[in-house]
């Protein structure tokens, strides 16, 4: 998959609909806005096939994807990202290499993309726009699960639960074992899909690889321990962000388990409806860092779900504040599955 900076390969014409995008040589027609963020919109589109009647056209005839992520229905998620600098260039493409590499049902594919030179508004400048094409999955995210079951005073049942923590632990493990290892870097609720099945278990799918990177740094002084600050204050949310990420030593070795500390924090929210240090977001972020870098997890008392004691204490583990001792994300899933057979009966 290729990038594309011809202008001609993607022309966008509408914003909430009748407008038609060109992803290369295909054709897709904007049916209506699903959200949008910062310089981000988000679609959904319907593949226009020339002859609707040769069903290997259009994107079914690129080898490059796996048939299983084509849409029986030509329906699809287009991202739309306005590129405003060469920073935010360099992470459009970022996302594009990190997402070509995996190919895992719990990881969220990228079908196709282009990005185009537009001139600018002003003094003519030329800018550019990322089009990212995507599966859709129109039930929404995991946040959007925990909000409203919040709402309704409603639980995930136990093995449900464990079932969809299971799924992400999964995909994100895909990227852990990948050579060299790549950190995720925000998984939080917000970015898992979620996908309801009558009679089956959610799906969930680990989505939004803007943030990813090769897992493991060393950091070796005062400069690069402000780096690595700087950079997680802005691109890792600041619920589910981990300790070292917060406070870096200079002489310091990060890896993947990161993402764990951010399980651990996604766990608890499925199970409470928040993050585990929600309770000190809104005092200061100088409260909420001294909060997560201490570990101060405090167990709701106002809710009126039954998770077993076991449950806690697992999330606990993950949420180790010494990233030497918090387990790897393959030890998390010998242990969900211990859980799982437990409480399944």
């Amino acid at each position: 998959m290729g990038c594309s900076f011809s202008g001609l390969n993607a022309i966008y014409s509408a914003a909430n609909g009748g407008g038609d995008v060109w992803i290369n040589e295909n054709r897709f027609r904007i049916l209506k806005q699903l959200g949008e963020g910062g310089f981000t919109f988000v679609y959904l589109v319907k593949e226009i096939v020339a002859d609707a009647a040769v069903s290997s056209g259009g994107l079914a005839a690129k080898k490059f994807i796996d048939p299983s992520h084509l849409s029986n229905d030509g329906m699809y998620a287009l991202k739309k990202v306005l590129i405003q600098s060469d920073e935010q260039l360099a992470l459009v493409r970022q996302e594009v290499h990190v997402s070509s590499l995996f190919n895992h049902p719990n990881l969220l594919p990228l079908l196709d993309h282009a990005i185009i030179t537009v001139k600018g508004a002003q003094n003519g400048s030329m800018n550019h726009e990322a089009y990212l094409l995507f599966p859709v999955h129109l039930d929404g995210t995991l946040l959007d699960d925990i909000k409203s079951m919040k709402a309704k005073k409603d639980f995930f049942p136990t093995p449900t639960l464990l079932q969809i923590f299971r799924q992400i632990c999964t995909g994100l493990n895909h990227m852990h074992i990948f050579d060299p290892p790549y950190a995720h870097n925000d998984v939080e609720p917000g970015n898992i899909l979620i996908t309801h099945k009558q009679g089956k278990p959610p799906i969930a799918i680990l989505m939004d690889f803007g943030s990813s990177q090769p897992a493991r740094k060393q950091i070796r002084s005062h400069s690069e321990a402000q780096q690595l600050q700087a950079w997680a204050a802005e691109h890792c949310s600041a619920l589910y962000r981990a300790p070292e990420l917060w406070d870096c030593s200079n002489h310091a070795d990060v890896d993947e388990r990161t993402d764990v500390w951010s399980l651990g924090c996604t766990l608890y929210a499925m199970m409470y409806g928040e993050s585990p240090f929600e309770y000190a977001q809104g005092e200061s972020e100088d409260s909420l860092k001294e909060a997560i870098i201490g570990a101060q997890i405090k167990r709701p008392t106002n809710v009126g779900s039954s998770y077993p004691d076991q449950l806690h204490q697992f999330v606990v583990w993950l949420l180790q504040p010494q990233p030497a001792i918090r387990p790897h994300v393959n030890d998390i899933l010998v242990h969900v599955d211990k859980l799982i057979a437990k409480f399944s009966t």
